[in-house]
């Protein structure tokens, strides 16, 4: 009986991906924890592991794909003595086959607060986390899957496993599932305006990530209730320590940015305003142990946000450091999930391109963002007389249901006070 491999959802909110590059070819033999191909999410691309041995009967979806649905058949595993496989409908899902395991490890539970709406379902009935190759020897030889320990990718149930186990009772039968209900009727939603073209016109079509990008931010204005407040802050102390720290630094090749130096900053306010750093839900406000700052970086895909692990805890040449390498591998979609799954804070600086200020579009489920402006001098007021200071303009977007206006202020007051005066987010 040929094994159904499927699209694999490689974030909770992947609905599609790109089936970039396959490793294999028709009939190709693979095994448990080999790469079988790479997967192009909104975020990154992934390497994807089998679950199973045996030859690979047909490639369902070829390379390059895109739009390809969570769930839908990608490619058909024969198993010993099978010598024909039958292709499924196209984009058809296979609900009891398995999908392959990406690569990359899932997010600490303790640091990562995508998704925080509800703890994940517990398993029903004799639902358990085994291939399909697994659970058909099983039943064969009468042994009950639940007392198995998987050995397979994130403890998954392989055949080696079944093998090595004593023949037993078999599986109970699956209980009944409840009747479920239709769904209730969407309202009906405005046709679009329609768009008028003209000779010389291009139409480029959407990539998986900003289409993604666009549903997110949309949401993110229609269900949020954003308030901002707005801050100019002195940095001539915090470009004197800069230059400074970065003398000192430049015999170890690494080099501190004020971007660096902000992450920083932030990391310490939100260590000191506890309340800012966490989540709303509907039943109840997560608050965040860890301080994780999420950092907006441009690549060709569209925006991607590395995460700068227990910021608050690093020091100015370690963040440096991270930064670095997690946005060159931004750019060329090598993230892994981890480094870009979570976060409780976001920081998106467009000042190297001169921008004065704006407003940013808080990134669900946190509850803040900080845009950053450029630095500039500027002819500024001190104890009557006009000088010239080097300013910067910050804008921190709020989640009205997590922080209150007043709180807010406090936060980007004390978050004034560490760039201002950078010795005191050093102590």
């Amino acid at each position: 009986m040929s094994i159904n491999i499927l699209m694999p959802a490689l974030s909770p909110t992947m609905t599609e991906g790109k089936l970039a590059k396959w490793h294999v070819k028709a009939g190709d033999t693979v095994k448990s924890g080999q790469v079988v191909c790479e997967i192009e999410t909104d975020k990154a691309t992934m390497e994807v592991e089998a679950v199973d041995e045996g030859k690979i009967g047909q490639i369902v979806v070829p390379e390059g794909t895109e739009g390809v649905k969570v769930n839908a058949v990608i490619a058909i595993l024969l198993e010993e003595g099978e010598t024909e496989a039958k292709a499924p409908p196209p984009q058809a899902a296979a609900p009891q086959a398995e999908a392959p395991v990406p690569k990359a490890a899932p997010p600490p539970a303790a640091a990562t607060p995508a998704p925080v709406l509800a703890k994940p379902a517990e398993p029903q009935g004799t639902r358990l986390f085994a291939s399909p190759l697994a659970k058909r020897i099983a039943k064969e030889k009468g042994i009950d899957l639940a007392s198995l320990k998987g050995s397979g990718p994130n403890g998954r149930i392989v055949r080696a496993d079944v093998d090595a186990a004593k023949p037993g009772a078999p599986a109970p039968a699956a209980a009944p599932k409840p009747p479920t209900q239709a769904p209730a009727p969407k309202a009906a939603t405005p046709a679009p305006q329609p768009i008028f073209t003209a000779p010389g016109d291009q139409r480029v079509p959407h990539t998986s990530i900003r289409k993604v990008i666009a549903r997110r931010m949309l949401e993110s204005k229609q269900t949020v209730p954003h308030f901002y407040l707005t801050g100019e802050f002195e940095i001539d102390a915090l470009l004197a320590a800069r230059q400074a720290i970065n003398t000192v630094l430049e015999k170890k090749g690494t080099k501190v940015s004020v971007n660096d130096m902000v992450i920083k900053a932030c990391a310490k306010a939100l260590r000191d305003h506890p309340d800012c750093n966490a989540s709303w839900t509907e039943d109840e406000m997560i608050q965040y142990g860890a301080v994780d700052i999420s950092v907006a970086v441009a690549t060709d895909r569209g925006l991607i946000t590395p995460i700068v692990r227990n910021a608050d805890l690093k020091g100015l040449a370690q963040i440096a450091t991270d930064m670095k390498d997690l946005a060159a591998r931004a750019k060329v979609g090598k993230l892994k999930l981890e480094e870009f799954q979570g976060g409780g804070f976001t920081i998106s600086n467009l000042g190297m391109f001169g921008v004065k200020d704006f407003s940013a579009i808080i990134n669900p489920p946190q509850a803040m963002i900080l845009a950053v402006g450029v630095g500039e001098e500027r002819v500024v007021a001190r104890k009557g007389q006009m000088v010239i200071r080097n300013m910067m303009n910050c804008t921190l977007a709020v989640d009205h249901r997590v922080v209150d206006g007043a709180m807010g202020a406090q936060f980007l007051q004390t978050l004034r006070g560490y760039i201002e005066q950078p010795a005191a987010m050093l102590a």
